[in-house]
């Protein structure tokens, strides 16, 4: 049996729980869009061709903002050609595939409406630049009276679409981005479409690109001279992480919410020793539009990139990283939800990536129904009970060894104070494969009332760590009531099984 002990005080807190860090992410990448949340055709499609099941648990998972259309694809993406009446056929040579370009801006827009979220769009700084950014912010967002405005009320919408979230490119430091930059030339031409946008509309926010992982060789350094170039024109910068189990090592990948954190911290230190040497008064946050699990060893994509490269095929919407999670998996991406939380005060926006079927929580096929990946739960749980005031947890856990972060916690926690309802919500990841975990729950300021929700995700019966949901067995791995849960006067004790993900909400009222 191992133990952990947390603190909670309604006065020690982070910050409000930012909305925007439930966000997703939808690339033209794979079948994320099509056969994902657009497929004309399907049993479940409206009129428009979006997929009324995937739309569905869109909503239930609780997304708040959508990042679109990529991603690598945006690198070497015309805006133009998703608009109006004719649509090319193009290459993308991102993804190695054929982009038809029957689903673009207004069509995403539409959809995003639908779904309830906001729209994050990305500009292409790979092979485009100012003049064009500069003009897709006037086609969305102008009202009427010019060429462009104007061309998009021709072609449907004369509202305009009032986009506030916009990327200025995507992964520039990487050498596999169409139009890889260095610092240098990234950090001015980002600094000049940035200015040439705000031009058109004052209101826009915008986030620059940060490192593309904390493992970059220019990590820290591109964050410095991106910033020194950006830093009066910009509000965010951004952040990128992918996790993967290596070689069996279930300990380190386990604890892969360490990186998170350090990467985190070190983003805030970097942007914030720019503010004191720029003597900048306003202060930079981030945004963590891409992180996740992903297999990137290409598990269960029979149509790898390389593979249709070497036989010469262009194909549209090609399988593409369609990873199935794991209990494992779902435990670790809500230690990430966990990261993100307690770093709420700065990371103000954080997409998973991606939405449908290229490593997502919700999977689809043509003509059948959509089924929630494990991952999904942690997410959806989170985003809806998260509300309020993040708490800043005081833990003490028993502790294990890995050979990546050294001693981690077996309990991860991150916790949030809804004042207006009256109620705590406890998000607890136990990362230990064999033993129970006994958590004791201090409560600072309050009295503990009635416990309103006690559920976990953990192995199933007659299943290993590895289980998966599928579309034949899509609920094998899911939710159930976590029992046992005691709460009173000051005190919350429970216990968590092995390997598990819980979320425990409970009335509270001020002591």
């Amino acid at each position: 049996m191992s133990r952990a002990r947390v603190t909670l005080d309604r006065d020690f807190v982070v910050g409000e729980v930012p909305p925007r860090i439930f966000g997703s992410f939808v690339e033209h990448m794979g079948r994320c869009v099509y056969t994902g949340i657009y497929e004309p055709g399907h049993p479940t499609a409206d009129a428009q061709g979006y997929r009324g099941d995937v739309l569905d648990l869109v909503k239930e998972l609780g997304a708040t903002v959508v990042r679109y259309p990529g991603g690598n694809f945006v690198s070497g993406y015309d805006w133009e050609d998703g608009v109006g009446q004719e649509r090319p056929r193009r290459l993308d040579g991102a993804w190695h595939t054929v982009e038809t370009n029957a689903f673009g801006l207004h069509e995403f827009v539409d959809w995003a409406r639908l779904a309830g979220v906001e729209v994050m769009e990305a500009v292409n700084l790979g092979t485009r630049g100012v003049q064009e950014a500069r003009a897709l912010v006037e086609y969305a967002n102008h009202p009427g009276g010019t060429e462009l405005s104007d061309r998009r009320r021709k072609n449907g919408h004369d509202e305009p679409f009032d986009i506030r979230l916009w990327c200025l490119g995507n992964e520039m430091d990487g050498p596999w981005q169409m139009g890889a930059k260095t610092a240098d030339e990234y950090g001015r031409l980002a600094a000049e479409a940035a200015k040439a946008m705000r031009l058109v509309d004052p209101s826009i926010e915008l986030v620059a690109c940060g490192s593309s992982n904390s493992g970059m060789p220019t990590f820290g350094a591109w964050e410095q001279t991106v910033l020194g170039h950006t830093y009066d024109e910009v509000d965010y910068v951004s952040l990128h992480a992918y996790y993967q189990e290596h070689d069996g090592d279930h300990a380190s990948f386990l604890a892969s919410a360490a990186d998170m954190d350090y990467f985190i911290e070190s983003v805030v230190a970097t942007a914030d020793a720019v503010r004191a040497k720029g003597k900048h008064k306003k202060r930079i946050d981030l945004s963590f539009d891409e992180w996740n699990v992903w297999y990137a060893t290409g598990k269960n994509t029979p149509d790898q990139p390389h593979v249709i490269e070497r036989a010469g095929v262009w194909r549209e919407h090609p399988r593409i990283i369609e990873d199935e999670y794991s209990v494992t998996d779902a435990v670790v991406v809500g230690t990430f939800l966990n990261s993100l939380l307690r770093h709420g005060d700065r990371v103000k926006i954080a997409n998973q990536a991606q939405l449908v079927n290229v490593i997502a929580p919700i999977r689809s096929e043509e003509a059948g129904p959509a089924w929630r990946q494990s991952i999904f739960w942690p997410f959806a749980r989170t985003a809806a009970l998260a509300r309020g005031t993040v708490l800043r947890a005081a833990v003490t856990s028993d502790r294990y060894d890995t050979a990546r972060f050294g001693g981690v916690d077996l309990v991860d926690v991150s916790a949030t104070w809804d004042e207006e309802r009256g109620r705590v919500a406890l998000f607890l990841a136990h990362r230990g494969l064999d033993d129970e975990a006994e958590v004791g729950v201090d409560l600072r300021g309050w009295a503990a009332g009635r416990v309103t929700r006690a559920e976990v995700l953990a192995v199933p019966e007659g299943g290993d760590r590895h289980t998966t949901n599928t579309q034949d067995a899509p609920d094998r791995v899911g939710l159930a009531p976590l029992d046992g849960v005691r709460a009173e006067d000051g005190t919350v004790s429970l216990r968590l099984p092995p390997l598990s993900w819980s979320v425990v909400e409970l009335e509270v009222t001020l002591a």
